[in-house]
């Protein structure tokens, strides 16, 4: 049979595992001329698929209820009647949340899985590490010698955009949310510092003292009070860069944070926030560097895989929670 997974309801606050659906078909269906047949290996679960799963507005559809849901995959051509791909490729691309499915290709890309292994397309030298490289260098404008800070920092990019910052000349302090991964930073990611948000009592004061020349870079995944403490340690002409507001994602009611535009103007900072297509121009670029300072041992990436497609939604709900290190990924 062929399973798929499909939005059952729209999440209340914080998704649970009956906001998804389950459905099995018939897994005998071949293309026809022009498709390929797909069999899932990886799949990405990541933060801004909660805010698709939502009604509201955004800069991508939502997701319909009673459809499947649709995310970065890397999967197997099984059968092919399209002359761009044969039998045994693999592809990564936005797919459906799906063990198997036809394709006419468009939008995929063939991977090779000799370069990197395959879930690494899914990570840090796909949409993870495009988004660390993208937003760092083109909003950031990293100067050698700058501090950067960085919240969701154990995080899968976050995790890349500070070894990034490090190859760059930078001090790199992150923000995460257990001593484990406070621990990992400095460790195995070459952070500096890192901060406990979790323990710590005043966030304010931890960055002021982990960043006694100031915040020059404040590279944001989180929002909520974690950055308006980081906002209070910037510097004049401080470039924040909002990835994403993973704190907020859940809430149901307006939040009650101060309001930015003080410290942006007294500041003369910038702000400015991202999607990362954005920067499709500047893809192979980064593709190029990253998988280089890969292939040099400057840069480092961790996973978390799950096994079992069927465990898809719950890793989806354990990334909110924050029991990802790194990139959060399903092996199907």
């Amino acid at each position: 049979m062929n399973q798929t997974i499909l939005l059952k309801q729209r999440p209340v606050g914080k998704p649970t595992l009956s906001d998804f659906d389950f459905v099995n078909e018939e897994s005998n269906v071949q293309p026809k001329e022009g498709e390929i047949l797909l069999e899932t290996t990886y799949i990405s679960v990541d933060p801004y698929l909660r805010g698709r799963m939502s009604s509201a507005k955004s800069y991508v559809a939502p997701f319909e209820v009673g459809k499947p849901i649709s995310s970065g995959i890397v999967a197997k051509v099984i059968a092919s009647k399209n002359t761009d791909f044969k039998e045994g490729d693999y592809v990564s691309g936005l797919l459906a949340w799906k063990t198997k499915q036809i394709s006419t290709g468009e939008g995929l890309n063939k991977i090779d899985p000799n370069k990197v292994p395959l879930s690494a397309y899914l990570g840090v030298v796909g949409m993870t590490g495009l988004t660390a490289y993208c937003g760092l260098t083109e909003i950031g404008k990293p100067k050698e010698g700058e501090t950067l800070v960085v919240s969701g920092a154990a995080g899968a990019v976050g995790t890349i955009v500070g070894q990034i910052g490090k190859i760059l000349g930078l001090r790199v302090i992150g923000i995460a949310g257990s001593d484990e991964k406070v621990d990992m930073l400095t460790s195995e990611f070459g952070y500096d510092e890192a901060i406990n948000y979790k323990t710590t009592k005043n966030i304010k004061e931890a960055i002021e003292a982990a960043a006694p020349n100031g915040v020059d870079i404040y590279f944001d995944n989180v929002g909520g009070d974690i950055s308006e403490a980081v906002l209070y340690n910037i510097n004049h002409f401080a470039r924040i860069i909002v990835c994403g507001a993973i704190s907020v994602y859940n809430k149901t009611e307006p939040q009650k944070n101060e309001t930015v535009q003080p410290f942006i103007v007294k500041n003369s900072a910038l702000m400015q926030g991202f999607i990362v297509s954005n920067y499709a121009s500047k893809f192979p670029e980064a593709i190029q560097q990253l998988a280089t300072w890969i292939a040099e041992d400057k840069l480092k990436y961790t996973e978390t895989i799950v096994d079992g497609f069927a465990n898809t939604p719950q890793a989806f709900i354990d990334l909110l929670d924050g029991k990802n290190k790194g990139k959060m990924i399903v092996k199907a």
